[in-house]
């Protein structure tokens, strides 16, 4: 194949463009933009691999660096690799300036994988003497030969690493050795026998004269094949043409109904406030305590409303009820009722501070430090004409309950936040044994006392003794009503609903998969979750779990991943259960189903699903429901509240991103099911990342890449995944794949799922903003919250 350099036609191309830095002194020499026809040998045809859920291979050519490189050159030049070899250079025997050979992985930018970098400078010296120090000249043009721009000559370099014995030939077992080099770089499980037969697969393709051996030229091959990229995943397209839509418009399509009940709360907590601290205003007592007094009312006006209010987010069967009304779920966000409930709960701590710290510090003292005749003509009364002390006034009812109260709030709220919670580790670790979810867990049933004092502490007043004021149970008493009748309710519901466990697998990584049956009159939709509790080990902890099962399927299915205490009691009983011969499952409890952010799906007719690790349990569903429709084709959803048949999304992307290998065995028979779904009719593309292997051109991941290729062409399987879905190396190019679904979706309406850690939901929210404002098609984003 041949490689054009510095022609014109390269400005045609723009997508085949490999655009160099530009020359320095501290670069070895410049490169220069090249064309890659997309054309190849028969035998570099044979390293197409099949794309799931494409239609037909999307050939997209591949720059000479992103084809194989040694190192990284953005960050990482010349003058980089010489201040590391000035620090960790020693004096020679003859006086220069050395480093030791063990170092030239540091020295390069490879010190996570040091076993390469020996392997890249054997290969680079020759057999012998390898082992011996490196000065700065010799570095550098090792640094120049690694970077050189030309590919042939990477190429030559990467068969040096290959050929073990020198003699400019590549066997078998050089293959195989290479291989088992890579594998543990990348964090790969390759047994020796897989790698054999990896090798004799790269030898049946080149070695097409079984002479036993390849030479350089025929590697050059698979190395010079334009590899195909599915166009949704990683491959470059050129945007959109920008749209006049402004971003405060996106913006508020975006975020309307959260700040309409954020408005709605934050006037009614304003008129409370404000009515109150006018009433108050015009009291007897305000000659004694003055505007602190209107203070202290206001704010506990906004603490009766805020203490009711806090519970409504949390009444799960009552939001999932609501869900199913589109007109409800069209204009309250029920998707965020966890982050109103933290809302709210801030509401309330400026409630506490303000009520109860002017009280302490400026009512309180007032009372007992004013003028005694003001004081026998405005509230002695209230005091059985005693002026009482500091110290009198914090021993009454009603201050001691507030106390109460505000300590066992203090307690159940720092529990509740984030470090505690997750037993992170910038907390102690003498605190960290005593946090944790279960900590929270009961710590946050302090409620239960917090409400009792609050009735206690609203039933005495120190300045009335009218029971129609006193009307802190009037505003708790429906909300209070609703959630025992629900934790009732639940508690009934499950106590019926020990389930049965058809099946148990334990996956490496720590993960549990239950496969139960459903029990009778048990309906849910692809998205929504269930609550599991184990007896033996809490009889009161309930845990929130994705179902992994479509709503057709006549069982349920979870799969746990031990990141917490519950869960990993929970792993070691079921592991116990698999070792003995009876295998006596420890007995299972569930509750639900309820609805989640994942539900929302069926809005879209293009759906994005995003899941980190585990994070990708809530989609699960959802691609058994898509195998379902395309399987039965004329059977549609089932009808919504009002009759009215739901459609479902024309197409859907998943998007899963893991560090680990063995992620993939946790969903293989989903993940064939969908391809053999995709033969029918192509509604799922899916797309696995592995970030834990060097991304697709670097020279530690090329030999995988080039036999993952060759297999998938041959037998239709990924090595990595062993599922029919192309495995990609390193972490996705988000702005990339967002360009090719607005280029490909023009003006469609996509929802964009996301379970995973908090720092990439801001990253894909940002780009739903910024696409969703530069071109045609709108993004909406949603993240899953429990």
């Amino acid at each position: 194949m041949e490689i054009r350099k510095g022609s014109q036609s390269a400005q045609k191309h723009p997508a085949n463009l490999a655009l160099s830095p530009s020359s320095s002194s501290s670069s070895c020499s410049s490169f220069s933009a090249s064309v890659v026809p997309l054309t190849c040998s028969p035998v570099e045809q044979t390293a197409l691999p099949y794309r799931m859920g494409s239609r037909g291979i999307s050939i997209v050519s591949l720059s000479d660096c992103e084809r194989l490189r040694f190192v990284d050159t953005a960050g990482n030049e010349w003058r980089i690799v010489e201040n590391r070899f000035n620090r960790l250079a020693i004096t020679g025997n003859g006086h220069e300036p050395v480093v030791k050979w063990s170092d030239f992985g540091s020295c390069i930018g490879m010190r996570e994988s040091p076993e390469f970098a020996n392997e890249l400078l054997r290969a680079m010296r020759g057999r012998r003497d390898w082992k011996k120090d490196i000065t700065k000249n010799e570095l550098h043009s090792y640094w120049c030969r690694m970077t050189d721009p030309w590919l042939d000559s990477r190429i030559e370099l990467f068969f040096d690493l290959c050929d073990r014995n020198m003699d400019g030939r590549i066997n078998e077992r050089d293959i195989t050795k290479v291989i088992l080099l890579s594998a543990p770089i990348n964090k790969l499980s390759v047994k020796h026998e897989e790698a054999e037969e990896q090798a004799s697969l790269i030898m049946e393709v080149l070695d097409i004269e079984h002479r036993g051996y390849i030479e350089p030229s025929q590697l050059e091959s698979l190395f010079k094949v334009s590899l195909p990229k599915g166009s949704s995943a990683t491959s470059y397209q050129k945007d959109q043409k920008l749209e006049p839509t402004s971003k405060a418009e996106i913006l508020f399509r975006s975020y309307w109904r959260r700040t309409w009940i954020i408005l709605f709360w934050l006037i009614v907590c304003f008129a409370l406030f404000t009515w109150k601290f006018i009433q108050y205003s015009h009291r007897t007592a305000f000659q004694v305590m003055g505007y602190c007094l209107s203070t202290a009312k206001g704010a506990a006006e906004t603490l009766k409303f805020n203490m009711a209010l806090i519970l409504l987010p949390v009444c799960r069967n009552t939001i999932t009820w609501l869900r199913k009304n589109s007109g409800f779920n069209s204009v309250i966000p029920f998707n965020d009722n966890i982050n109103f409930h933290k809302l709210i709960a801030g509401g309330i701590v400026i409630g506490v501070l303000l009520h109860g710290g002017t009280h302490l510090a400026c009512d309180f003292p007032r009372i007992s430090g004013s003028d005694s005749s003001t004081f026998r003509q405005t509230i002695a009364a209230r005091f059985g004409y005693q002026q009482p002390s500091y110290f009198q006034i914090l021993a009454t009812t009603e201050v001691a309950t507030g106390i109460a109260m505000v300590i066992v709030m203090m307690i159940a709220f720092s529990l509740a936040t984030k470090w505690p919670r997750r037993q992170t580790s910038p907390l102690p670790r003498s605190v960290r044994k005593v946090t944790g979810y279960n900590t929270f867990w009961y710590s946050h049933h302090l409620f239960i006392l917090v409400y009792a004092l609050l009735i206690v502490h609203s039933m005495f007043l120190f300045l009335t003794d009218n029971l129609t004021e006193k009307t802190t149970w009037m505003y708790i008493a429906i909300p209070v009503l609703l959630y025992a009748g629900e934790r009732i309710i639940r508690a009934i519901r499950s106590g019926f609903c020990e389930v049965e466990i058809w099946k148990v697998n334990l996956y490496p990584g720590k993960v549990l998969s239950l496969k139960l049956r459903k029990p009778e009159g048990f309906s849910h939709k692809s998205g929504m979750y269930i609550f599991i509790q184990c007896p033996q080990i809490s009889p009161f902890e309930w845990h929130p779990f994705s179902l992994t099962c479509g709503p057709k399927d006549d069982y349920l299915s979870v799969h746990i991943r031990t990141l917490g205490d519950w869960s990993y009691q929970l792993y070691s009983l079921f592991q116990e259960a698999q070792v003995t011969r009876l295998k006596q499952y420890p007995k299972i409890y569930i509750d639900g189903p309820y609805g989640a952010a994942s539900q929302d799906h069926i809005k879209y007719d293009i759906v994005v699903m995003v899941g980190l690790g585990i994070g990708v349990t809530p989609f699960i569903s959802i691609l058994k429901d898509f195998a379902s429709r395309v399987k039965k084709p004329n059977i549609n959803h089932a009808a919504s509240g009002e009759g009215r048949i739901e459609k479902g999304p024309l197409k859907a992307y998943l998007y899963w991103v893991t560090r680990e290998q063995s992620s993939f065995n946790w969903f293989m028979d989903v993940m064939q099911e969908i391809a053999e779904t995709n033969q029918k009719q192509s509604v799922v593309e899916v797309f696995n990342f592995l970030t834990s292997v060097y991304q697709e051109g670097d020279a530690r991941s090329a030999l995988i890449s080039i036999i993952q290729s060759l297999y998938h062409a041959k037998n239709g399987m990924d090595i990595v995944s062993r599922t029919p879905v192309h495995t990609h190396f390193a972490r996705p190019n988000w702005f990339n794949i967002f360009s090719n679904l607005a280029r490909r979706h023009r003006g469609a309406r996509i929802g964009v799922f996301y379970c995973g850690p908090l720092a990439l939901a801001r990253e894909l929210e940002r780009l739903c903003t910024k696409f969703s404002t530069k071109t045609t098609t709108r993004f909406v984003f949603h993240k899953e919250n429990y």
